[in-house]
């Protein structure tokens, strides 16, 4: 009954800014990496940035800085702030929680977000 759920993909113009966020439940995040992941039209799924339970992060080269990934454990929520987008980020979003236990992977059904004039 683990699920995760993403919000708040949607249409937007390069440059502008968008928050994606992923409500956990059957879960508790604070035992779990979590992490976002993307695929855009005709590609490979690739990472965008990962979070620890205390905190630490990690973002793929590609993101450039331009993305911030958080969590509030208290919420059981992470979130994506993504900032400067551009076409190329087209994708849909997916939010992904690993068990570092066993090692488990959980996803989200994805949100779909577009950049495009």
């Amino acid at each position: 009954q683990v699920q995760l759920v993403e919000s708040g993909g949607g249409l937007v113009q390069p440059g502008e800014s968008l928050r994606l966020s992923c409500a956990a439940s059957g879960m508790i995040i604070r035992a779990y990496v979590m992490g976002w992941y993307r695929q855009g039209p005709g590609k490979q799924r690739e990472l965008v940035a990962t979070i620890a339970s205390g905190g630490s992060t990690n973002y793929a080269d590609s993101m450039k800085g331009r993305f911030t990934i958080s969590r509030d454990n208290a919420k059981n929520t992470v979130s994506l702030q993504m900032n400067s987008l551009k076409p190329e980020d087209t994708a849909v979003y997916y939010c992904n929680a690993v068990d570092v236990y066993t090692r488990r992977a959980y996803w989200g059904q994805g949100t779909q977000v577009t950049v495009s004039s």
